[in-house]
């Protein structure tokens, strides 16, 4: 299952990964796919003759009889509820590290440097946790679980930061407001508002390559020439790419949850389920972050 996220990717269903995916080639000794060239495409009968996870155990006894092919069976297979249940961990892991760091590390006058050292030090460590668990061919719990405590730290930080110093009760708005786009999306998706299609993939990627340049160029004219670089990230710049990022995370959700779906329609392994809350983790956290930078230029612009 690959994440859509805009900094990590991981492997997806496909042809060379173990398990039935996006198969574009035509069937031996059949016809071709229906849905060739559509890395979205459900699967189909011709599929599940390709799909060792698909595999229907009763289907010769159900020609036999003259009954309709049964649904394989789902043992050991991923479904709705295994994602649910992992990214409910994940999550619960980074929140209570985050209300932890909160707590626990200072962040008046004389303690906010080396707390804020701390803070990026555990993002540092979180985000190469993720890059090896992105090129990962398996899911680890234990790394994912790991990654997840050391983001909660960075984040318990920063939203401490700026809640006190910045802008009061910021750190709830940005909850709530990643709240609102994840069950906005969801609805959305789920109602078919959000066509999920090769089209809407390669869009979406473009946006977040060029966006994720644009700030690393920030980022570097910051660092060598002082102040906030060309101004990306503060006044009514930073409002709009703001705005933009946001954007860009609700629709890598619609994507994550296009990659859930596909995967329980698949049959993927139980432990997929890892992976799908890594990804979902993952854009959650991006979407909170480009709210809480939000929240505190909007505040500093009054």
């Amino acid at each position: 299952m690959r994440s859509r996220n805009p900094v990590f990717s991981r492997r997806g269903f496909s042809r060379d990964n173990g398990y039935a995916g996006f198969n574009t080639a035509p069937q031996a000794g059949g016809p071709a796919v229906a849905t060739q060239g559509n890395p979205y495409a459900q699967p189909t009968g011709d599929q599940y003759a390709q799909n060792p996870y698909a595999q229907n155990p009763y289907a010769q006894q159900d020609l036999q009889y003259g009954a309709p092919p049964q649904a394989p069976a789902t043992t050991g297979r991923m479904t709705v509820d295994d994602v649910v249940l992992r990214t409910a961990s994940t999550l619960g892991v980074l929140i209570l590290t985050a209300a932890l760091s909160w707590a626990l590390l200072p962040i008046d006058d004389a303690n906010i440097g080396r707390s804020y050292g701390i803070g990026i030090g555990a993002a540092l460590i979180g985000m190469v946790l993720a890059f090896v668990q992105s090129f990962k061919r398996k899911a680890s719990p234990a790394l994912i679980l790991t990654y997840a405590a050391f983001e909660g730290v960075f984040l318990g930080v920063v939203s401490n930061i700026v809640d006190n110093r910045i802008a009061d009760g910021a750190a709830m708005q940005a909850v709530i407001g990643t709240m609102a786009v994840f069950a906005g999306v969801l609805v959305a998706y789920k109602a078919g508002w959000i066509r999920v299609n090769r089209r809407f993939y390669g869009f979406v990627m473009a946006a977040a390559l060029g966006f994720i340049l644009l700030m690393v160029v920030n980022l570097l004219f910051a660092v060598f020439g002082g102040g906030d670089g060309l101004g990306f990230r503060s006044g009514p710049l930073g409002i709009v790419f703001g705005v933009i990022g946001i954007i860009l995370g609700a629709c890598f959700l619609a994507l994550d949850f296009k990659q859930v779906e596909d995967g329980v329609a698949y049959g993927a392994p139980r432990e997929e389920a890892w992976l799908a809350a890594f990804g979902l983790t993952l854009t959650l956290v991006w979407i909170y972050l480009e709210f809480l930078r939000l929240i505190s230029i909007l505040n500093s612009s009054d």
